[in-house]
């Protein structure tokens, strides 16, 4: 077993990241427990099973509960199967929950979690390079409705994250990739170092077995323990985590949610870069080197920088339910600056349709 990194969200609760650390998910149940809910989607029952068997080895009632995978997990009749398994299985205010996957499913499990007898706690053991730096990290719980993504949610934090880097080793290159785009978020608003270190070697930022990916786990997650710690329920601090965001998930619910997560944030965050420059939030030769620099580092691990050309119609008002939205007015986290964020209100339409342009494929 490697060291173990103990990564503090406010006091409140730890991310443990490490290698080889799966049985150290009973370290964060607190004291009482006696049932617990493994939810895992079909890929990952092997897994789910070698966590409930090591929580039943420690004594605890330990119950299985598949979901499907990606963002079919994430629907209100999934969420209403698992409440009746709580009732069916008599889940109390001091049993538990652990979400074992990617972070459609950490979502769901802290959404059901938090919706529980009006909340029980919860364990995330995310099991990929997304789940780790950002879904499980932070008490942001929810689910997608036909209208939009995560709009019903709740923050719920959980009782602790595990991050074992060995789960990593079966996970599809392209959706390491894809989670290397909220590292990369974390670079521009707060971390250069981050950015240095994928731009110096990005193959090794895309190797699980690669020391270099671990510590870009680790300072992205560290990235987003200190703003949640300072701003739990996003009153505006933690606004600046969905860097890249608002067009991103336009393009996910427009495309039906056959892009990864990441690919869409990548696209978001050339299109937020390029908003700045045209609002004057980026100016001069800094403000374009900046604006290259996302695509250059993004293109370095395979992400994609642009989007189709006919799409504005559709994401337009997809854009205008965002969870930042007040009223009718827009708004976007934006860059004045390398890890200085700030917030756009209200952009022309002529400004939002020409960062679309730039942005789209011809």
């Amino acid at each position: 077993m490697s060291d173990v990194t103990a990564i503090s969200v406010g006091g409140r609760y730890d991310v443990l990241v490490g290698s080889g650390i799966l049985s150290r998910v009973t370290d964060l149940l607190a004291d009482g427990v006696e049932r617990v809910l493994v939810v895992h989607p079909p890929a990952l029952a092997g897994l789910g099973a070698r966590v409930a068997r090591t929580l039943t080895d420690k004594g605890y009632a330990a119950e299985l509960a598949e979901v499907p995978d990606a963002e079919s997990a994430k629907t209100s009749s999934v969420a209403a199967s698992l409440w009746s398994r709580l009732g069916d299985a008599g889940f109390t205010r001091s049993d538990a929950i652990v979400g074992v996957g990617g972070g459609t499913v950490t979502d769901l499990a802290g959404f059901v979690a938090a919706t529980w007898l009006r909340g029980v706690q919860v364990v995330q053991v995310p099991t990929t390079v997304l789940g780790m730096v950002d879904a499980a990290v932070g008490g942001k719980t929810g689910i997608n409705t036909p209208e939009g993504k995560n709009l019903v949610g709740a923050f719920h934090e959980p009782a602790g994250v595990l991050c074992d880097v060995d789960v990593l080793t079966t996970l599809p290159e392209a959706d390491l990739a894809g989670g290397l785009a909220e590292v990369i978020k974390a670079g521009f608003i707060a971390d250069p170092v981050i950015l240095e270190l994928v731009e110096s070697d990005p193959l090794a930022a895309r190797r699980y077995d690669n020391p270099r990916l671990r510590e870009l786990l680790e300072r992205s997650i560290q990235v987003k323990a200190d703003v949640v710690a300072a701003d739990l329920r996003e009153s505006w601090l933690r606004e600046i985590l969905n860097y890249g965001h608002t067009f991103g998930h336009a393009i996910e619910q427009v495309e039906g949610y056959t892009w990864r997560h990441g690919e869409a944030v990548s696209v978001g965050m050339v299109y937020a870069a390029e908003l700045a420059r045209l609002s004057g939030h980026l100016s001069g030769p800094e403000g374009d080197e900046l604006v290259a620099r996302h695509r250059m580092v993004l293109e370095s691990v395979g992400l994609p920088t642009t989007y189709r050309g006919d799409r504005w119609a559709a994401l337009l008002p997809v854009m205008r339910r965002d969870k930042k939205s007040r009223g009718s007015t827009l708004r976007f986290v934006v860059l004045d600056g390398l890890a200085r964020p700030g917030r756009l209100i209200g952009p022309s339409e002529e400004a939002l349709r020409e960062a679309y342009a730039r942005v789209s494929t011809r």
